[in-house]
């Protein structure tokens, strides 16, 4: 229950609740429930998210949703009482009712550096298999950590911080590493104490000696032993969250391990199916890798593809085995290009939202790629692509 008093200069609004039921999880409500009639909550703009899933928890039914007017006093509910309208109100509109349940739905607490990296979490290793199969380029593996114990949450699309063991050539202990978060808020054994990442051990050349080098981090995680600790910061991020609008379009362009936050939103689209979240739009995955031995979760995507065809595309950029239309190696940039004027037409609904990880080389091309087909429609791609960044539309996370 939120107190008008209490929450001055915050907006508020008024839930009528209906059908909450005496039961295991009510009775530790400081109100009594009636078996009939309605309930009256003053819920802070901040919190009305959580306020309906806590609603559904409890087996009620919100039969209107109205913005307080700060003159009317809500009803306050206690033991002591029994609920009553509020007084004096008017009938709200049908279309700021629709509005208020628009802004509820899509206003999420977003965790944000629950763990810091002078006190991170020490987690286990519970899973770590490798994703690149026979004949492909380089070693990239799923690894999954137990979060037993901790306080850790996050969304689809943000990362956490892995500080790996040691000191580095200065004495110094080592830096942390950010990676992107592959699994959905609900971990992959589905039990919210799990986290997942997909992590490609880096290698190159140096430039003096010509030795190779091995990234720290990346080696350390895709060689970590189940069992193992390994110390988590975060979850950090806010660009690439999976909009709460269950018919949105998602066209989503990954390179690599790009494809981590796309594994995350795809999971929680297609193969988690949860009462909060039933996703009815268009997705669509562009994934572009070396070989066809680099596709990474490649049976998965494709039996996501094959049992919801009205609703995921899935297209492949595989640069070593597939031409350009010029002869040359395709890569991503070349397959946005095919689709360009598809993705301009999308692009032009509000419910349309764009993202790009990976690679950094891949953001030039994709944009010469749609800025083909802006211009065939009269449109400057630079300034309409910084109008969907101002709404929230055009999400990039590349390195």
């Amino acid at each position: 229950m939120y107190s008008p008093s209490t929450l001055a200069g915050n907006r508020l609004f008024v839930y009528e609740v209906a059908g909450l039921n005496q039961n295991d999880n009510t009775d530790s409500l400081d109100y009594s429930i009636r078996q009939s009639g309605s309930v009256f909550f003053t819920v802070p703009y901040s919190r009305m998210n959580q306020e309906m899933r806590r609603i559904t928890r409890l087996g009620g039914r919100i039969v209107s949703i109205k913005p307080f007017n700060g003159i009317a006093p809500v009803a306050t509910v206690s033991s002591a009482s029994t609920p009553q309208p509020i007084a004096q109100s008017s009938p709200v509109p049908e279309q700021t009712k629709k509005k208020a349940m628009t802004q509820a739905k899509e206003k999420t607490d977003i965790p944000v550096n629950i763990y810091r990296p002078n006190q991170p979490f020490i987690g286990k290793c519970i899973e770590n298999y490798p994703l690149v199969d026979e004949g492909g380029i380089g070693i990239v593996q799923h690894v999954t950590f137990d979060l037993s114990g901790s306080d850790l949450r996050y969304l689809e699309g943000q990362s956490i911080g892995i500080i790996p063991p040691g000191t580095d050539a200065n004495g110094k202990p080592h830096k942390l590493r950010l990676y992107s978060i592959a699994s959905t808020r609900h971990g992959d054994k589905l039990d919210d104490k799990t986290v997942s990442l997909c992590v490609r051990q880096l290698e190159y050349q140096h430039p003096e000696t010509k030795e190779t080098v091995y990234g720290v981090c990346s080696t350390h995680l895709c060689n970590i032993g189940v069992g193992d600790d390994v110390a988590i910061t975060g979850p950090v991020g806010k660009e690439m969250l999976l909009p709460s609008d269950e018919d949105a379009t998602i066209i989503m362009m990954a390179t690599g391990t790009g494809i981590a936050p796309f594994r995350a939103f795809l999971w929680r689209m297609f193969k988690e199916q949860h009462e909060d979240y039933k996703f009815k739009g268009l997705a669509w995955l562009i994934f572009g890798v070396p070989k066809t031995a680099n596709i990474l979760y490649q049976e998965e995507l494709e039996q996501i593809a094959a049992e919801f065809p009205d609703n995921f595309r899935l297209t492949y950029a595989i640069s070593r085995e597939q031409q350009n239309p010029q002869g040359g190696r395709m890569y991503i940039q070349h397959r946005v290009a095919e689709h360009a004027d598809e993705i301009w037409n999308l692009l032009q609904s509000p419910k349309t939202h764009a993202y790009m990880c990976g690679l950094k080389g891949m953001e030039d091309g994709i944009d010469d790629a749609i800025s083909g087909a802006a211009a065939k429609n009269g449109t400057d791609w630079s300034v309409y692509q910084k109008q969907l960044k101002k709404e929230h539309r055009w999400h990039v996370e590349t390195y």
